[in-house]
């Protein structure tokens, strides 16, 4: 089968998860407890910008070497605390355009995935369940599973993963569902 014939489910599920994610995030609102306020946010704000350091992700107290995190000295600034990763973003107030413009871009990379691997599993005409269930397991694995690396290795509260493992799940059902329905026939 052509790939060609699989574009149409590929941009639709794109499209459809997009928008679905834009009202689970601001109809919703349940992501509102994704970030919490930084007590003495303005000291800390100053503290960081008196050194000025350049947009990327920080990590404190930091050690160039793993074993050097044995140290005695560095192991009391651990103990002591806090210990932090810190992302900083370019000054400037936040802009969603490229964020936006990015988000959807990853929603179409994953459903041309999707579509690559239902295309190279399964025939022509393939029965419905069978489209959705190959391709509702590739996005569920891209959206769902994929997140878990956020808490494990970023710190990121397990109460945050799983609420983007929801929303993950819903575009994984959305996508199989647009693939089921636009699958090409023999």
């Amino acid at each position: 089968m052509p790939f060609g014939s699989l574009w149409l489910p590929v941009l639709v599920s794109a499209v459809v998860v997009f928008f679905v994610s834009a009202i689970l995030h601001m109809v919703l609102q349940y992501h509102r407890a994704d970030y919490k306020p930084l007590p003495g946010e303005d000291a800390i704000r100053d503290a960081i910008g008196r050194s000025a350091p350049a947009p990327g992700v920080y990590f404190t107290p930091h050690c160039k070497e793993h074993k050097a995190a044995n140290e005695p000295a560095n192991k009391a600034k651990f103990e002591k605390g806090p210990v932090a990763l810190l992302t900083v973003l370019p000054n400037g107030a936040p802009t969603m355009g490229k964020q936006l413009g990015l988000w959807f871009g990853l929603c179409v990379v994953v459903s041309f995935i999707a579509a690559y691997v239902a295309r190279h599993t399964l025939p022509p005409g393939a029965d419905g369940m069978e489209v959705m269930r190959i391709t509702g397991t590739v996005v569920f694995a891209a959206h769902v599973v994929s997140e878990a690396s956020a808490s494990i290795w970023k710190g990121q509260p397990w109460s945050n993963t799983f609420r983007f493992m929801i929303d993950g799940a819903i575009y994984a059902v959305l996508t199989g569902v647009i693939f089921r329905l636009l699958w090409p026939s023999a």
